[in-house]
């Protein structure tokens, strides 16, 4: 606190511009996503005239507030203090109390040259991607408020095995797609269900509607960022396979069309450790209305593995998770810690580092649901008993675990952009 009000006092002696001391804020922590194209293109922020055009809404989005307790924007939904993750967004005390000096003195331009904005990159968040797939035609979704899962096939044409990095999904109509899940196939697998659809693409409720095992290997929802795996480290897709993307179009209002896409990122270097999933689920559950309803799940950990990412899942009675690891030692692991769940806000976490779990751990997840009229996301008014399923208005125990076998040094692997703790 005597670093904000010292802060606070300087502020006012040195004339705060957007130039010199504003530009950097926004840019490096708002630009990436309220730019064209993005989640928050429809308040672009790269000019001066952008920023000061809606300096009253950033001045709130900043703010703490007593119901979030944080602050709306940088949207980071995660406790920071419970857990470090990779790339948290967030402003610090100092950064907000600068911008908000700004605004309340008229948030001049200055007189110095323009800052400069960061070479975004377009149609991705991670560069140019070594291949591409686009939608071959735009797929009609029909404004009756209901959900709609389809799901679109990509042929590789892979003679050989492919080691991928990442994968990337970028959606053509954010409003309209609300998550999307990906998986490989054998070649022509899914032909028959895509033929008998006279529709682009085939519905597909509730799965991938094929009588062979799929295994994620991306995904997208609103918030999610992708990396690209580092070192060794990656997935592969066999030779001759398909990509199919399940996409979920959520309830809307009014007719709309999407032409979504998919990068795809190889690696350098061969891999020599494949990223495996585990899924935490829960199905048999009911949450009665007029309360709020705890639910804890735990998943046995028999070898030693490193964490690679997690996502807690659930839908629009969600209000907070906690997950944790205990060792056979008991000792405590803090993975994540959701205080205010955000339907609208989800993605796959990074530890910043490989996160070891021994061997003889139990990991231990636990999601509050709040079936109350006291909830503002409550999809029904009065509220109803609700139930498991893929619905939007369905609800959801959900969560996907990626790891690899632990191996000695894991801890010191970086999972950002210079690939380990020494940069190399």
């Amino acid at each position: 606190m005597k670093k904000i009000l010292l802060y606070i006092s300087i502020s006012f002696i040195y004339a705060i511009n957007f130039n010199d001391d504003i530009a950097p804020i926004i840019y490096n922590n708002c630009t990436e996503c309220h730019r064209p194209n993005e989640i928050g293109s429809f308040l672009p922020f790269q000019s001066y005239t952008d920023v000061y055009n809606n300096r009253g809404l950033i001045a709130y989005a900043i703010s703490y507030d007593d119901r979030h307790g944080e602050p709306l924007m940088p949207p980071w939904p995660p406790d920071r203090e419970y857990s470090t993750l990779l790339n948290e967004r967030y402003l610090t005390d100092e950064e907000i109390q600068l911008v908000l000096d700004w605004i309340t003195e008229d948030a001049p331009e200055g007189d110095g040259p323009e800052y400069p904005m960061p070479p975004f990159p377009e149609g991705s968040t991670l560069g140019q991607p070594d291949l591409q797939f686009e939608m071959e035609e735009s797929y009609f979704i029909s404004g009756n408020y209901e959900d709609d899962y389809r799901c679109f096939v990509f042929s590789l044409d892979n003679a050989q095995e492919l080691e991928i990095s990442a994968i990337e999904f970028r959606p053509g109509n954010r409003e309209a797609v609300h998550h999307a899940i990906i998986t490989y196939i054998p070649n022509g697998e899914a032909d028959n269900l895509d033929n008998q659809d006279p529709s682009y693409g085939y519905e597909c409720y509730g799965g991938f509607g094929l009588p062979v095992a799929t295994d994620l290997i991306g995904g997208y929802a609103p918030g999610l960022t992708s990396i690209q795996y580092p070192a060794d480290i990656g997935r592969t897709i066999p030779a001759n396979s398909d990509i199919i993307v399940q996409v979920h179009y959520a309830p809307l209002p009014n007719d709309a069309e999407d032409l979504s896409s998919i990068n795809i990122f190889f690696k350098d270097i061969p891999i020599e450790r494949e990223v495996n999933q585990e899924i935490l689920s829960y199905w048999q559950f009911a949450l009665l209305p007029d309360q709020e309803t705890t639910i804890t799940r735990e998943l046995y950990v028999p070898n030693d593995v490193s964490l690679v990412n997690i996502l807690p899942h659930c839908h629009l009675l969600g209000k907070s998770w906690e997950i944790f690891a205990t060792t056979s030692q008991n000792e405590i692991i803090p993975i994540i810690k959701i205080n205010n769940w955000d339907f609208d806000w989800q993605s796959f976490y990074y530890p910043e580092y490989l996160l070891k779990i021994p061997g003889g751990s139990t990991i231990t997840a636990t999601c509050v649901y709040d079936n109350t009229d006291t909830n503002p996301n409550n999809p029904n008014d009065p509220p109803q008993i609700v139930f498991p399923g893929d619905g939007t208005n369905d609800e959801m125990f959900f969560v996907p675990f990626r790891y690899i076998p632990y191996e000695d040094g894991d801890e010191n692997i970086y999972l950002g952009d210079t690939g380990d703790i020494n940069g190399d």
